[in-house]
């Protein structure tokens, strides 16, 4: 093996310790421990803290109110307490976990050689990867972070010896292979772990950069290899360590010689105690649906995220009129890149578990449309542009003051004051200036003569294969006159995680867009008969359109530009009943905010409009659960909006296929979410972004806290606490549960051994509520092994325990 292969595979290895970071701008929320799946959760912790510093469990004062409160059963605590050699007495083991962390906890207060290489260091990435944001871009940047570096860093009065910088190697593999020269190649794989887990966030950024194919990327190019070139040199100059020390252990937070530790001991319990209550309300509502007929007919299907935050609308809007609610994945099953009309920057919209396959654009329907919208917007776009220019010029910036100073502060005061009167002012104003759903329908159809990276449209067989997908995968088999894909987004001012609140399906965008290219494909004459050829027949009076739902203020805006006269009642009156469904839906997440539930809608729109509000909504914080099942199943419970639901079948996969899907799909997709908030909570230092009040947005790309260092990694403070001490997102990992034939399911885990070890390795538990063997629970063990949850029923004693693959 040469040395430069060697450099970079033992780069590529090393990487795999630090989770992808997206840019703010298309936050996707992701395991920042994704590296240490392969392992046993408690293991992966450990390592994590090892190399990250980071706590990987709840502390002893979050246990002890989850407690007290009565989100954890006692007994299955002490249960689950004594069958891993710990003293049972909830308080004792309270005591042990807090003397644990008492002895692990240490301050460093002093500043090393390490630190001035990050200080310097995040300028230096902090100036090259700004997204358009700094008025003096670094030069060079075309010649890629390395080579920029090289040619300019010598000029930095912050760098020892900052001359020598300039006589480095051209190739940033030549200057890793000299500071590598005293170090055996076995050892290069851990000084790159160490030198990476460094600077987490921006190392992470960088992997999701370098793989990216974004503009940005093609134009200024950055890799780990070169980042690691420049870390490694800036080491050299300021005499910092290359190798990781020895023997640093982390904290065993109470742990046995031969058992879990004490704090996951807690955390399943409480998993346990969540999990529990869910499923046994699901094998009740399964009895009952066996035994259910139903032959009434919906006014309308209306197919949402499978978002946590979808559950109350859709619960609100079934109970509002005769409405029939679906949960798919918010990409609506393509995976596309959408640019939006008059924009120059095309978005991924589809999970990153993905690649785009098609381009999709915006294009003008009508020229009379097209001129009002082009009119509008161009005011508005040169206003805003004008007003920049006048405060960021120092020339203008007084005269600025001077002459709209009186009409500016009065803007700002309004807007501090009373952000809900502004954002009837906004929704007045928009009202007058066209969207580009009013003037724009998205081109789906396959281009050939397309000049893109990605082919443009698609084709008739894409389309039907995409739209018989969603159909199959959630189980239907009847359609009604309306059926609205609805997507969702989110609105906040001054937020820089607004993009966090979007669809994390469609990779922290708008989910509107997908929406609208799948009822597109489904009006399509062409479609419908492959699709009745396929055995799913759409009626001919179905007409497809598409929506989003705002989820800071639960407004649904239909697309109902294209609708047929035939079905204008229709959608009047699914327009009446979603704005009753959207008041009962902002009175109770108000609730949860604290605020008075008969000013829902009101507080709503303060909250999206108020730029000082640090918590415009929860988003997913409380997710815990994920039912894949009939809306049947769910229908008639209240999950508070915890659960992710993914409307599925059983009678209609006979082969499994769609189940597949969704568990190596979907599941995956919402254990990374999970995850995310998870972690975020645990430790927000390390994992999260910290408060929101003392961020500063670096580049568009991230945020410090302060004024340097490192990229924070997650979710802010406010979107997991609702105080500095208090978490309003309980830290639990997923619950699935699934409506199935547990046969079924254990066949797929034999066939996709990665999905089979996050199960196995503890990152996410799974329970199936079996509806062939008298609606009983099955809990996964590991091993592909289920012990069952509840009571064998009467009629079925042929069902053993534990159930195996080889049943």
């Amino acid at each position: 093996m040469s040395t430069e292969h060697a450099i970079e595979s033992s780069i590529d290895e090393a990487a795999d310790a630090v989770g992808s970071v997206w840019p703010l701008h298309s936050f996707v929320t992701a395991n920042p421990l994704a590296g240490f799946e392969d392992r046993p959760f408690h293991e992966a912790v450990a390592d994590a803290e090892r190399l990250l510093g980071g706590e990987g469990y709840p502390s002893p004062e979050v246990f002890r109110r989850a407690f007290e409160s009565g989100q954890i059963d006692p007994e299955i605590l002490r249960s689950e307490l004594s069958e891993h050699g710990y003293d049972s007495d909830p308080e004792a083991a309270l005591e042990k976990m807090a003397d644990a962390q008492r002895e692990s906890d240490t301050v460093e207060s002093s500043t090393t050689a390490t630190d001035h290489v990050d200080a310097v260091l995040t300028k230096w990435l902090a100036a090259f990867l700004d997204q358009g944001t700094a008025e003096w871009s670094m030069p060079n940047r075309e010649q890629g972070f390395y080579g920029a570096f090289t040619t300019v860093a010598p000029h930095d009065g912050d760098i020892p010896d900052a001359e020598a910088i300039a006589d480095l190697p051209e190739d940033p593999v030549g200057a890793i292979r000299e500071r590598l020269a005293e170090y055996p190649v076995g050892q290069w794989r851990d000084i790159f772990e160490f030198q990476l887990a460094a600077l987490p966030g921006w190392t992470g950024y960088l992997k999701q950069r370098a793989a990216d194919e974004s503009d940005w990327q093609s134009n200024y190019p950055i890799t780990l290899t070169g980042y690691l070139a420049v870390r490694l040199s800036l080491a050299d100059a300021f005499d910092a360590p290359l190798a990781p020390p020895e023997d640093d252990d982390a904290s065993d937070h109470g742990t046995n010689d031969e058992d879990l530790p004490l704090a996951e001991v807690w955390l399943t319990a409480w998993e346990q105690s969540y999990c529990t209550e869910l499923v046994d309300s699901l094998t009740d509502a399964s009895e009952s649906l066996a035994d259910a007929e139903d032959d009434q007919h919906p006014d309308a299907q209306l197919v949402f995220c499978i978002d946590t935050r979808s559950e109350i609308i859709r619960r609100h809007l079934e109970a509002a009129g005769n409405y029939e609610t679906h949960g798919y994945a918010g990409f609506f099953g393509i995976p596309m890149r959408h640019e939006g009309h008059d924009t120059d920057v095309s978005v991924d919209a589809c999970p990153p578990i993905l690649d785009a396959q098609h381009r999709i654009s915006d294009h003008p329907t009508n020229e009379d449309a097209k001129a009002d919208y082009d009119r509008w917007h161009g005011a508005l776009d040169a206003t805003k542009s004008a007003v920049k220019r006048l405060k960021a010029n120092g020339a203008t910036a007084f005269s600025f003051v001077e002459s709209a100073g009186a009409g500016y502060g009065a803007a700002l005061t309004a807007r501090t004051l009373v952000p809900d009167r502004v954002h009837d002012v906004f929704d007045a104003t928009d009202e007058r200036v066209p969207d580009d759903q009013e003037v724009c329908q998205p081109r789906i159809d396959y281009n050939p003569d397309a000049v893109h990276d990605l082919r443009a449209g698609l084709t008739l067989d894409e389309k039907v294969e995409y739209a018989a997908t969603a159909f199959e995968l959630m189980g239907w088999e009847e359609f009604a006159r309306l059926v609205v894909f609805t997507g969702h987004a989110s609105e906040t001012t001054n937020n820089p995680f607004d993009s966090s609140l979007d669809c994390g399906a469609c990779a922290g965008n708008p989910g509107g867009p997908n929406a609208r290219v799948l009822a597109a494909i489904c009006n399509d004459d062409a479609v419908k008969r492959e699709l009745r050829e396929r055995g799913i027949d759409v009626p001919e009076d179905t007409v497809f359109l598409a929506a989003e739902h705002n989820t800071t203020t639960d407004e649904v805006d239909l697309y109902d530009s294209d609708v047929p006269e035939s079905h204008d009642a229709d959608v009047e009156q699914l327009r009446a009943d979603l704005e009753v469904a959207r008041a009962g839906a902002a009175a109770e997440r108000a609730d949860d905010m604290d605020a008075e539930a008969d000013s829902g809608v009101r507080e709503t729109h303060r909250r999206a409009a108020d730029w000082a509000e640090t918590r415009p909504e929860w988003g997913l914080a409380g997710n815990a659960g994920f039912v894949i099942g009939p809306r049947e199943l769910t229908g008639g419970l209240d999950l508070d909006g915890r659960s992710f639901l993914h409307s599925y079948d059983w009678s209609t996969d006979s082969d499994g296929e769609a189940l597949e899907a969704i568990i190596t799909g979907p599941m995956v997709v919402t254990q990374w979410i999970n995850s995310q908030y998870y972690f975020a909570t645990v430790d927000n230092a390390v994992f999260g972004s910290g408060s929101k009040v003392t961020q500063n947005p670096v580049g568009n790309v991230g945020v410090y806290q302060g004024n340097g260092g490192d990229l924070m990694t997650g979710l802010p403070l406010q979107s997991l606490m609702s105080a500095d001490d208090e978490p309003y997102h309980q830290p639990l990992r997923l619950s699935t549960v699934i409506h199935a034939p547990v046969e079924r399911v254990t066949e797929i885990l034999a066939d996709h051994e990665e999905v089979a070890s996050l199960l196995d390795n503890g990152w996410l538990a799974l329970t199936v509520v079996d509806p062939q063997k008298g609606h009983r629970a099955f809990h996964y063990e590991g091993q592909r092994e289920w012990t069952p949850v509840s009571e064998e029923p009467k009629a079925s004693p042929e069902v053993a325990a534990p159930t195996t693959a080889d049943d």
